[in-house]
């Protein structure tokens, strides 16, 4: 999926748009027993309760692509299967939900290999059908000849309000309130089948996790069958440790300046093109900023291969490769953030035989919060 596509299914989430008739659940506690399994029809919930359950599912949708939003691709063995965990979503998506045995196993595939931090949650299922609109010459919506039918599941935490005053309207005074059990924002869902070129695959899944450097594996495997994808964090470290590993000496301050300076610069010429679809990149791009860096053609080439080998093949995740937001420099005694704009202006000196970091300090210093003028 590309950012449009994700864009069109976040948009179905509202009383007018969505045509999902039953929101199932199934609420479970820390010592994994089920408290309750519940059918909450849409149709005879007021406004305001419909909204906020279209807005607590439309969360296992939310943030990133390729770092809380993670393609889950299935084999062709996997979808042809007559068993399996493909097989179940399948069910699950051909039933439109109603059959109870096939929700039941679904929700005991998550509850058995999965758990939030001593948490109760709830598990929350529900079924779609959008008819695709095609897209006129001048982008409206020109009728419909695709129907993308789909399944969202998304895991919630379930948080104790405890007792404490509130505010009655009626009489106008506060009260001592009851303990209430609330609903949060989705920890993990998915979307299945994926909706891609505005369409669906059924070779592929959305895996949501509102951490992105924790996307529990084991979740995926209960949901999915799959090897889980690698995390953002598991991305990022993934690029640091090749980088270091195969560049050794020549992994020098102005190399990984240089190697941060072009990523932020390649992802704000993306990002200013609308391209739709995550900026991806090849060892051999990467290796293009090593070598006007000077490094090694030797060692250029030992990163180009590791590289492949560890990300399983020739694309780099720009986004993830670098946390280009924020330039941070760190030492034995001292920690320092720089601007990504100024990043450029920082210097490495030797002086008197020792070796410093140099940033200019022309526009006014603070020193705790305090102005302070320097000699």
């Amino acid at each position: 999926m590309n950012q449009k596509e994700l864009g069109e299914i976040r948009r179905r989430f509202t009383p007018q748009r969505a045509a999902i008739s039953h929101i199932y659940g199934c609420y479970v506690n820390t010592a994994k027993n089920v408290v309750a399994r519940f059918s909450a029809p849409v149709s005879l919930m007021d406004e305001d309760e419909r909204e906020r359950w279209l807005l607590t599912l439309r969360g296992a949708l939310a943030g990133t692509l390729g770092k809380n939003l993670l393609a889950v691709p299935f084999s062709a063995q996997d979808v042809t299967a007559a068993e399996g965990k493909h097989r179940l979503l399948s069910d699950l998506r051909r039933t439109g939900l109603t059959d109870e045995e096939t929700r039941e196993r679904s929700y005991k595939n998550i509850i058995a290999n999965f758990e939030i931090e001593d948490t109760n949650y709830v598990i929350l299922l529900a079924d779609d059908v959008y008819d695709v609109p095609r897209r006129g010459k001048n982008g409206d919506a020109d009728g419909s000849d695709t129907v993308f039918h789909y399944i969202l599941c998304a895991v919630c935490p379930v948080k104790e309000m405890k007792r404490g005053l509130g505010y009655d309207h009626k009489d106008q005074s506060f009260h001592t309130t009851a303990i209430s059990h609330v609903v949060g924002a989705p920890a993990l869902g998915f979307l299945f089948p994926s909706f891609d070129g505005r369409a669906a695959n059924l070779y592929a899944a959305l895996y949501y996790s509102r951490d992105a450097g924790e996307i529990h594996p084991e979740f995926i495997d209960a949901a999915f069958g799959v090897t889980a994808p690698m995390s953002a964090k598991e991305q990022k470290d993934a690029f640091s440790e090749t980088l270091a590993g195969t560049l050794g000496d020549d992994c020098s301050f102005e190399v990984v300046q240089a190697v941060h300076g072009s990523l932020r610069e390649k992802l704000a010429i993306h990002k200013e093109s609308r391209d739709p679809e995550p900026l991806e990149l090849t060892p051999e791009e990467v290796g293009d900023v090593l070598t006007d860096s000077g490094v090694a053609p030797e060692k250029i080439q030992a990163f180009r291969k590791e590289c492949a080998e560890k990300f399983g093949g020739d694309i780099l995740p720009a986004v993830n490769l670098m946390d280009t937001g924020k330039f941070r420099l760190e030492t034995t005694d001292a920690k320092i953030t720089v601007s990504p704009d100024a990043a450029g202006q920082i210097e490495v000196r030797v002086i008197d035989g020792r070796k410093y970091i140099l940033i200019p300090a022309e526009c006014g210093v603070e020193l705790n919060g305090m102005n302070v003028k320097l000699p």
